[in-house]
């Protein structure tokens, strides 16, 4: 799909605009569920997600659930699970006994670092089909994904 592009190399607003909006959404959501489907990684996809957000450190339930865009009981659904696995533990925080963080264990890094493992090799063998264009167009088109992902979080955050 082509955009007309005006002065400051943005997409012209209307149409083609909606069009991007709905296909990003669309093509990501079923790039991640036709990698993660048949992972067999031990942690579903919501679980790995949770896990990922926790390698940068403790955090509050609600906080987690902000971030994933989920309702606090899913998320509080999915830290059990993971805590009965031994992936995460929940502990009061220091600074103020009432707040409870979850922080991943050892076992939930090397559980991530499986889950990952797993979906590059799935994602590799899916890449080496593509042509060298391809491969090039995908580069920096990953790094405009990550912005638009960081400027929703960033919204979702205010």
């Amino acid at each position: 799909m082509k955009l007309e592009m005006v002065a400051e190399d943005r997409p012209r607003e209307g149409d083609a605009l909606d069009r991007l909006a709905v296909s990003l959404v669309q093509h990501a959501t079923l790039l991640s569920r036709h990698v993660f489907v048949r992972l067999d990684a031990g942690v579903s996809r919501s679980e790995a997600s949770v896990m990922s957000r926790l390698e940068r450190g403790p955090e509050r339930i609600t906080a987690l659930a902000e971030l994933d865009g989920l309702a606090q009981p899913t998320v509080t659904l999915l830290v059990k699970s993971l805590e009965s696995d031994g992936f995460v533990r929940r502990e009061r925080s220091a600074d103020d006994g009432r707040v409870v963080l979850v922080s991943l264990t050892a076992a939930g890094h090397e559980a991530l670092e499986l889950v990952r493992a797993r979906y590059r090799q799935r994602m590799r063998s899916c890449l080496l089909d593509l042509s060298s264009d391809e491969i090039a167009a995908l580069e920096p088109a990953a790094e405009a994904m990550a912005s638009l992902v960081e400027r929703l979080q960033q919204e979702g955050s205010r």
